[in-house]
């Protein structure tokens, strides 16, 4: 589906063809006389008159070539609301070939005076459909004319299309298949992003080897992929500050190893890069808005499988920050990815704050199902600037526990730790405990575990069926709201 979008000043003459119009929370359209015929207004108001009026939009069908589309504007708003009043008139008018509308802007009675730019933007966002592989091209066409002085400002446009942007290429690399985005090839892509002013930087086997990166590679050295680690640098503020850093678990597919999952949904393990997906599309919506920030992405990209040289239970691997790991689990590999990746930016980038994603553990979604991600911290100011920055675009996190308690059910016999818990119980704590090991100066530091919330099986507000980009929005809106 394309969506098309003009800007056009309103005239004396009455668009004749289906128009979108916006009334109050009681669905009251005496200020929609002058963009209506008197019998479309009797009629609209006739009808409205035995509707439910609890409800945010109405089609009302005038003749086979003309729909009026009502949309109520309730009290209050928040941004998100508008975005999901977008995100329902496209389900509302998703059908057929061709469509065009007419969207009166003069009829937005709003306080909110970037409704419209929210109201697109949802509309937008809900649009995305992945059928790369579709071999039945569709092309269908959404035209939307916005007759009147109200529109988006361009600084606004610019910063709604980036996030877009941003997010599309986020659910793009998420929707892949595990053939085609396996770590060579992802690698490949991510190196084609400076052409969007980012400075990328490939460490291939050789390099990892190099640096001590034992804990990622152990976990790629089954595959016949190559295993990396990418860093994306944009260095938008006039100053020297300290860039704000973000970690991305890159599992390209996910056997487990000789820990096996079961066969059953392990075509889904696809999406077990979703965290890196996130920092990837962050990253590219950063450097198009021309974010006045100093931001870092790093991604850890390797293939878990199984082979003669696949990582055995019961392996021991130094990581790049010199302690030593027993995998008592193969398939607890996002954690030995990230381990290696953390240490590596705090030492490197000597960042002010190190946010890290993954798709890491089945236990979140027993927590916390697929309304919020999990949120694991060690500093408080931070945990809240994500939750509220969470709650402003709906892509909610919660802050689960860490203590020092936690740290017993990870040591090891044989290892400074190991890779999971095999006592049972508290498993994405476990998990962040684990992490939190690698961070070793004491920086700011927050892992969101998002495994409900990477990929739907049915859909959510601003998206269809399939990866959601979940993080890219929150953590835009974590860096406008307070680093910019």
């Amino acid at each position: 589906m394309s969506i098309k979008i003009n800007y056009t000043k309103k005239t004396s003459h009455k668009p004749s063809g289906n128009l979108v119009l916006f009334s109050n929370d009681k669905f009251n359209i005496n200020n929609l006389k002058n963009d209506l015929s008197s019998n479309e207004f009797s009629y609209v108001n006739d009808l409205l008159k035995s509707s439910d009026l609890k409800k945010n939009l109405f089609v009302f069908e005038v003749n086979s070539k003309k729909k009026i589309v009502l949309i109520s504007i309730k009290n209050n708003l928040k941004t998100f609301d508008i975005e999901n009043l977008g995100a329902e008139f496209y389900g509302r008018i998703n059908y057929g070939k061709n469509s065009e509308y007419f969207i009166i802007s003069e009829s937005i009675m709003s306080k909110n005076n970037n409704f419209l730019g929210h109201f697109l933007h949802g509309m937008k966002l809900k649009s995305y459909e992945f059928k790369k592989y579709k071999t039945k091209k569709e092309t269908r066409l959404i035209s939307l004319n916005v007759v009147g002085n109200k529109k988006p400002s361009n600084q606004n446009q610019l910063k709604f299309n980036a996030l877009e942007e941003g997010t599309f290429y986020a659910r793009d690399l998420v929707s892949e298949p595990g053939n085609v985005l396996h770590p060579d090839e992802y690698a490949k892509r991510l190196s084609t992003l400076r052409k969007d002013g980012l400075k990328i930087n490939i460490y291939d086997e050789k390099k990892l080897k190099k640096l001590g990166m034992y804990a990622l590679l152990g976990v790629g050295q089954g595959s016949v992929r190559g295993s990396y680690l990418v860093t994306m640098e944009w260095n938008g503020a006039k100053n020297n500050s300290k860039p704000l850093a973000f970690v991305g678990k890159g599992v390209c597919f996910d056997t487990g190893g000789y820990s096996l999952k079961p066969a059953r949904f392990m075509e889904d393990m696809t999406y077990d890069m979703a965290g890196s997906a996130t920092v990837v599309g962050l990253m590219k919506n950063l450097a198009l808005r021309k974010a006045k920030v100093n931001a870092v992405g790093v991604v850890g990209l390797v293939e878990n499988m199984v082979s003669g040289n696949a990582q055995r239970p019961g392996d021991i691997v130094k990581s790049y920050s010199g302690k030593t790991i027993e995998v008592l689990n193969t398939d607890a590999e996002g954690r030995l990815v990230l381990a290696d990746a953390l240490t590596f930016t705090e030492k490197k980038f000597k960042p002010r704050f190190i946010i890290d994603l993954a798709t890491l553990t089945g236990a979140i979604i027993v927590c916390l199902g697929s309304e919020y991600a999990g949120l694991f911290s060690n500093d408080d100011n931070l945990s809240q600037q994500i939750y509220k920055a969470g709650e402003k675009v709906e892509e909610k996190v919660w802050r689960m526990p860490l203590h020092k308690n936690y740290d017993k059910l990870m040591n090891s016999k044989n290892a400074d730790m190991q890779n999971i818990n095999y006592v049972g119980g508290a498993g994405s704590t476990t998990a962040a405990q684990f992490l939190q090991r690698f961070i070793l100066n004491k920086t700011p530091w927050a892992h969101l575990d998002i495994a409900g919330m990477a990929f739907s099986k049915y859909g959510g507000a601003l998206n269809s069926k399939g990866a959601t980009g979940f993080g890219v929005r929150l953590l835009n809106q974590l860096i406008e709201e307070n680093y910019e």
